[in-house]
């Protein structure tokens, strides 16, 4: 393998190369059309020649290798059918594609017959659904029916119950990229677990350190967030499964992916801690449990210091010494006595001096 073919490119740079901005980058990648490599963690020197990381492996950030961007280049159509793959297009510009009114368009879209590929939110806050236009055409040579003529019985009354499965189908488009793009278990777990809100995440996943886990293997959330906080809230709980049915799904299939997570790997935790099934776990270097809360000072996958979270002496890629056999528990709040308690001290007491009054007498 020479020298050449090992080589890899940054994202930006990649995206440049190709033509493509940011975001059309992003989505080529998510869609496949652009393969990448798992660049090496941070600190961990390669040898030289060797080759990438495969993807899904566990490593640092993705990378696009020379090769992979020299055949897309060598494409015929480059670099305008590359950019059409990626093109979106919101619900004005899709029903002008379809030759249908934006209204008809936007019932096939809520009744799930259209997924959309990504959001963002306007000025006044609404959220604005995109859809790949090559998946436009290939749904009307496959649909035409629907383009013409009075809509189907069925859809017009789940409309007019109020239907909207734009969210949900834009969820399970992105859960089954991110599931795509990688192998390691604990990172698939991961990605569903994002789905579900705190209560039903603690609820399938009891465990604090597998929960600390999942979080810090969490998928970057989609570009083009807002920024302003209201906006922001908006946009992060449509991330989320509401409908009971998706919500259900989702816990069965987390249950399975920690299964599977847990019988390639335990989740970082201390040595001695109590493991998912509840027997004693050997070193794995991982979190603390401190007053109840786990505390990852700064440990990184293997132990490594992750940028930004911390170090320790030895420097990047040292192994952190493993911590003691022992299980910190959160501390057990003393029980105060309160005001019955005192008054029932005081009536006992008063009652006996009564009495001894009467004997006096």
């Amino acid at each position: 393998m020479t020298e050449e073919d090992t080589r890899t490119l940054a994202p930006t740079r990649a995206a440049q190369e190709l033509e493509l901005r940011r975001d059309e980058f992003q989505l080529a990648v998510q869609l496949g059309l652009v393969r990448t490599v798992q660049g090496a963690v941070p600190g961990t020197p390669r040898a030289p020649g060797a080759a990438p990381v495969a993807p899904g492996a566990r490593g640092g950030r993705p990378r696009v290798p020379q090769a992979e961007v020299e055949r897309l280049k060598a494409a015929p159509d480059f670099p305008a059918g590359l950019r059409e793959r990626v093109r979106t297009v919101g619900t004005t510009e899709a029903a002008e594609l379809l030759a249908v009114p934006p209204e008809r368009f936007t019932k096939l879209a809520r009744t799930g017959h259209l997924s959309p590929v990504r959001f963002y939110l306007n000025r006044y806050r609404a959220v604005v659904w995109l859809y790949l236009a090559a998946e436009l055409g290939e749904f009307a040579l496959t649909y035409p029916a629907l383009l013409t003529g009075r809509l189907p019985g069925e859809i017009r009354e789940r409309v007019d119950e109020g239907e909207d499965r734009r969210p949900r189908n834009w969820r399970a488009r992105r859960l089954g990229l991110l599931l795509r793009a990688t192998e390691d278990p604990w990172v698939r777990a991961a990605a569903i677990a994002s789905l579900l809100g705190p209560v039903q995440l603690a609820e399938v996943v009891d465990d604090p350190y597998e929960r600390t886990h999942l979080d810090r293997l969490r998928p970057e959330p989609p570009s083009g967030l807002p920024e302003s906080a209201a906006s922001r809230e908006i946009a992060e709980r449509l991330t989320v499964a509401d409908d009971p049915d998706e919500i259900l799904w989702h816990r069965m299939s987390l249950a399975l992916a920690l299964d599977e997570a847990r019988s390639d790997r335990p989740a970082p935790r201390p040595e001695g801690a109590l493991g998912a099934a509840g027997s004693l776990v050997g070193p794995v270097e991982g979190p603390a449990l401190v007053d109840g809360r786990v505390d990852w000072q700064g440990a990184g996958p293997g132990g490594r210091p992750v940028d930004g979270l911390g170090s320790w002496p030895g420097g990047a890629g040292v192994a952190r010494p493993a911590r003691p056999a022992t299980l910190v528990r959160p501390p057990v709040p003393r029980t105060r006595r309160g005001l019955l308690d005192r008054l029932r001290r005081r009536r006992t007491a008063a009652g006996g001096e009564a009495e001894v009054t009467a004997d006096r007498s």
